[in-house]
């Protein structure tokens, strides 16, 4: 067997402007920039998606990232990576949403404050398949199997028909990744960022939006023919699979619809590890306000938000049923641990998301390979 980590990871990475992000890297001075990359180094994944990264078209920020990891008694290499520009920031011309101005960030094929704003990049220590990549930042949100569009208060439809014509499904983009393993073998890596579902109105647009976006996946896996970015119109065509990402959804608690993430997280094709930690449980205590009220195990928690919000489980790293699980986790430390420093500032800290990793056998038929890390 050979056993492989996978991890996502909401960086918090997002500035106000093209560039800021790189010059903090290239100034080895930025304390969230810092702290990020010794949390990377602790857990060392083989792949790992960086969500909320801004990506430039250059990925001169990405490289400079991927530089700084590869430095320092933790150094970790990783000669692969994959990162374009979605639809974040990324201007329609169009009044999406419908307040009679265009040129908005609402106004934007997804929120971001420019093209590649809080973005999302897959790293890796093993080669990518670039060319068998397929990406739908394109979709359409109507062309999804029975779209549920917005609708005013009124009943009439939220969306002019040429928005409707022209609104993308996934606010940043759905990448399907193959990954070359040592063993020959591919591994597909599923990745997204779905939109918050929240700061919308009545109409529940992005709340809808969020439910597609995940719902999209559901209908990637059970074999509906979507056209990719490319043109290319095919069924996903997977064996061995991670699902990763911030998808922005608890399937208990928060303001999204819930029916996306759970028929994603009960489907038969996924294996859902409910990776844990001991912190999140202390963090909901320690916070308290809807922690307090929230039905879920708070020991799945993976991002730190206010009180009034309470922390939620968003983050997902998500193997196919067709691969062993041998150990997954949360990265959120009890304070008084040995690595309880890396996250002591609390939302103040490297993010307030928190690294979420699986470790996966893939058989090789070259018997037992023993764990590269130990996780905390």
């Amino acid at each position: 067997m050979l056993f492989r980590s996978v991890a996502t990871y909401n960086v918090s990475l997002g500035r106000r402007g093209p560039g800021v992000l790189l010059k903090g890297i290239m100034s080895e001075k930025d304390t969230q920039v810092l702290a990020v990359i010794e949390i990377i180094q602790k857990i060392r994944p083989d792949i790992l998606l960086l969500n909320e990264f801004d990506v430039d078209f250059a990925n001169l920020a990405l490289i400079a990232f991927v530089n700084a990891v590869n430095s320092g008694a933790g150094a970790i290499v990783y000669p692969f990576y994959y990162a374009t520009i979605g639809n974040e920031g990324v201007s329609t011309g169009l009044d999406l949403d419908g307040d009679g101005k265009d040129g908005e960030w609402a106004d934007a094929f997804g929120f971001g404050r420019f093209p590649g704003s809080e973005g999302m990049a897959l790293l890796s220590k093993f080669p990518i398949d670039e060319d068998a990549v397929r990406r739908f930042s394109d979709l359409r949100w109507k062309d999804l199997p029975d779209a549920l569009l917005p609708v005013s208060a009124n009943g009439a439809a939220f969306f002019s028909k040429t928005v409707r014509s022209e609104f993308r499904m996934s606010s940043k983009s759905h990448w399907d990744v193959p990954i070359k393993l040592p063993n020959g073998k591919q591994l597909s890596i599923l990745v997204s960022h779905p939109s918050p579902p929240v700061f919308d109105g009545p109409e529940n647009l992005n709340g809808l939006r969020n439910d597609a976006e995940i719902g999209f996946w559901v209908s990637y896996l059970d074999g509906w023919k979507f056209t990719d970015d490319e043109g290319l119109e095919a069924a996903s065509n997977l064996t061995d699979f991670v699902l990763l990402g911030d998808l922005n959804n608890d399937p208990d608690d928060g303001e999204g619809l819930k029916s996306g993430i759970y028929e994603l997280l009960t489907h038969e094709r996924i294996n859902d590890p409910l990776q844990q930690s001991k912190g999140a449980v202390l963090a909901a205590m320690r916070y308290g306000g809807a922690n307090d009220t929230q039905i879920g195990n708070p020991a799945l928690d993976t991002v730190e938000w206010d009180a009034d919000i309470g922390n939620m489980r968003v983050d997902y790293a998500l193997p196919s049923a067709s691969l062993t699980v041998i150990d997954s986790g949360v990265f959120w430390p009890l304070p008084s641990s040995s690595n309880g420093y890396l996250i002591q500032d609390g939302r103040n800290g490297a993010s307030n998301h928190r690294l979420v990793w699986v470790d996966i056998s893939i058989d090789t038929g070259l018997g037992t390979m023993p764990s590269l890390v130990n996780k905390p």
